[in-house]
């Protein structure tokens, strides 16, 4: 019922080495200068009490990345308004790019992921997060992410 990936899409393998990139399970820096926090997108799943979930990497200003750094252990932190980001992972599973699109996070507790909420566009992501989907649809995105071999599960 989740799906993650492991990197933004602009993640490079040679970035590892460099004094001014940094990837962890939740954080990542890109030369100093590109900021990427983990969530999840969660997508109720229709007739059943579960949510499906991806998990994706999003962009932050230096501004929001510094504060949510700097709030990640503290507890309370869930009362952080949400911040504005553009989602940097890449789901093959849907018709159209999901790069770039328009999100919030929303910090939660201390050992939580964010949540992140998608802007309410006619993506399909975009509508299944507000609509959910169901078990039969949820087969249907792990058959495609199995066969394609881009994300791992959780």
């Amino acid at each position: 019922m989740n799906y993650t990936a492991e990197a933004p899409a602009v993640w490079d393998p040679a970035f590892a080495d460099a004094n001014d990139c940094l990837l962890t399970e939740d954080q990542c820096v890109v030369r100093g200068q590109h900021y990427f926090v983990k969530g999840m997108i969660e997508i109720p799943v229709i007739g059943i009490d579960e949510v499906f979930s991806w998990g994706v990497w999003v962009s932050l200003s230096p501004e929001n990345a510094t504060r949510a750094a700097n709030l990640w252990n503290t507890p309370g932190r869930e009362s952080e308004k949400p911040y504005f980001g553009w989602l940097t992972t890449d789901l093959p599973v849907y018709p159209t790019t999901t790069l770039n699109l328009k999100t919030h996070v929303h910090t939660r507790p201390v050992g939580e992921r964010p949540y992140v909420e998608l802007e309410p566009t006619d993506h399909p992501l975009a509508v299944e997060q507000r609509a959910g989907v169901t078990l039969d649809r949820v087969q249907e995105i792990a058959a495609a992410v199995l066969h394609a071999g881009v994300d791992k599960p959780q």
